[in-house]
């Protein structure tokens, strides 16, 4: 298990990362999410070793990993260049952990067999790096970094140089192979698909600081703060005070369970429906096919621009269409 506690690091006077706190128990995939600079890769660099903090622990199954040197920390670190020798075949690239480790070769055979399977390269040793694909170069990438059984795995940005569709077919596997061999691991994105697909836990940082953790499904309900959930891709956000279990805005009103005062709330898009027979009424300014359904931006009047997502027949630009609230989260 690892256990990062008040993390702090400096450089040249700035905070990078300010008092993080982490736990990452065996097995589990923490997924950690935020925006460029917010000190994603540091996380990563200061748990490898590479990188030494100003204040707090780190710790793996209690041992104190600041006497350890990052050769004996046992961890793999993949990163979103990949890194791997254009000059060798896949073979040679995957065993060159497992040669630092001066493992027999017959051992070394047949541990890069293994993880090749896992990543589906199966009898692909041969083959020059120079003659793969991006996608295949991520999966020789992933192979080596799990070849010599690291105790922890750390992923920065593994997927971020791949095409859309790649990476939302490669993320569905990772997550299996992670939960299929039980390999714990810390996975840094700024995409928050990937990380509600690949995480147990997230953690999402701002500017070094902890904005939100807990498990995809609790940060994507409910949001901490207005940031984090602008940060989640959140638009529908509005003021309101509440009266009696009833949010009063200029536009409409919306039951809810947060108490009497003003509150920040979001009307999740999923949590809006198009209605004729709803009070609020709005004009449709943009339509957008998403794939699965169309998101739907109504201006109404007196507030803001909303988004609703529509699975079918959604209403053309310009269509006066009524909206009835659904689900609504209190910040």
């Amino acid at each position: 298990m690892l256990s990062v506690d008040r993390l702090t690091v400096e450089l040249h006077g700035n905070k990078i990362l300010d008092g993080v706190s982490i736990s990452v128990a065996d097995g589990d995939v923490l997924a950690v999410l935020g925006p460029s600079g917010s000190g994603k890769t540091t996380l990563l660099r200061t748990i490898s070793g590479l990188q030494q903090p100003t204040e707090g622990t780190l710790r793996w199954d209690g041992e104190d990993l600041s006497v350890v040197p990052v050769e004996e920390r046992g961890f793999g670190l993949m990163f979103q260049d990949y890194a791997l020798f254009p000059h060798q075949s896949i073979g040679a690239n995957v065993a060159f952990g497992l040669r630092m480790q001066h493992r027999p070769l017959e051992e070394i055979r047949a541990r890069v067999e293994e993880v090749l399977d896992w990543v589906g390269m199966t009898g692909l040793e041969d083959r020059r790096i120079t003659n793969l694909s991006g996608g295949e170069q991520q999966r020789v990438a992933l192979a080596r970094a799990l070849a010599p059984s690291p105790r922890l795995l750390m992923l920065d940005e593994p997927l971020g140089s791949l095409d859309r569709a790649l990476r939302e077919r490669l993320i569905v596997e990772l997550r299996q192979l992670l939960v299929d061999h039980a390999i714990t691991a810390v996975y840094v994105t700024h995409d928050q698909e990937e990380a509600f697909t690949v995480a147990d836990d997230l953690l999402v940082l701002r500017d070094g600081t902890v904005a939100q953790s807990g498990t995809p499904e609790m940060v994507y309900r409910r949001p901490a703060d207005e940031w984090t959930a602008r940060f989640l891709g959140f638009r529908n956000i509005v003021r309101a005070r509440v009266i009696a279990g009833e949010a009063v805005t200029p536009w409409a009103r919306f039951n809810t369970t947060a108490d009497n005062a003003e509150h920040t709330f979001v009307l999740p898009p999923d949590g809006l429906t198009v209605d004729p027979d709803a009070d609020l009424k709005g004009t449709v300014v943009g339509r957008a096919f998403r794939g699965g359904h169309y998101l739907v931006q109504v201006a109404v009047p007196d507030g803001p621009t909303l988004d609703v997502e529509v699975a079918r027949n959604a209403p053309t630009l310009g269509a006066e269409v009524g909206l009835r609230i659904g689900s609504v989260v209190a910040l």
